[in-house]
């Protein structure tokens, strides 16, 4: 909409696609750790010692020193700056909960069907970001009373 609402259209509506997603990180050595070797993201490129990126699908995932685009402050100890949702198949959900395990990672949430159609995983990175690992289920319709 524009100013008035009349409904104009958006420019904005072209977009098709989040291209890239950039974590701003406190502790670049921990986060790449994370990422990489105990998650086996795909290193895409490395543009600097503040800015890494991974390849996910048709995505990147970058981290980045705050400083490098914004000079935003660091997010507290112990808030979550943003949620990751990754998306595979139901039996990968256990699967990947599994792995966190073994690697020592702890879970906020172990594998659970949720109402809403989701079989969901949460864990958590070194810098306190909550990460998902989903997989679409059927849920049986609800039953009316």
């Amino acid at each position: 909409m524009d100013e008035q609402g009349a409904g104009t259209k958006s420019a904005f509506q072209a977009i098709r696609a989040i291209d890239y997603t950039v974590i701003f990180v406190r502790d670049m050595d921990a986060m790449r750790h994370f990422y990489e070797t105990l998650l086996g993201f795909s290193l895409q490129r490395v543009l600097s010692s503040g800015w890494i990126e991974f390849r996910i699908g048709s995505n990147t995932l970058a981290l980045a020193i705050p400083s490098r685009t914004a000079s935003d402050h660091p997010i507290p100890v112990g808030s979550a700056a943003l949620q990751l949702a990754f998306k595979v198949s139901v039996a990968e959900v256990d699967a990947c909960a599994e792995e966190l395990v073994r690697k020592g990672i702890s879970l906020v949430s172990p594998p659970t069907d949720q109402v809403f159609g989701h079989r969901t995983l949460f864990f958590r990175d070194p810098d306190g970001n909550l990460l998902e690992v989903f997989a679409d289920i059927q849920v049986p319709p609800m039953l009316c009373t």
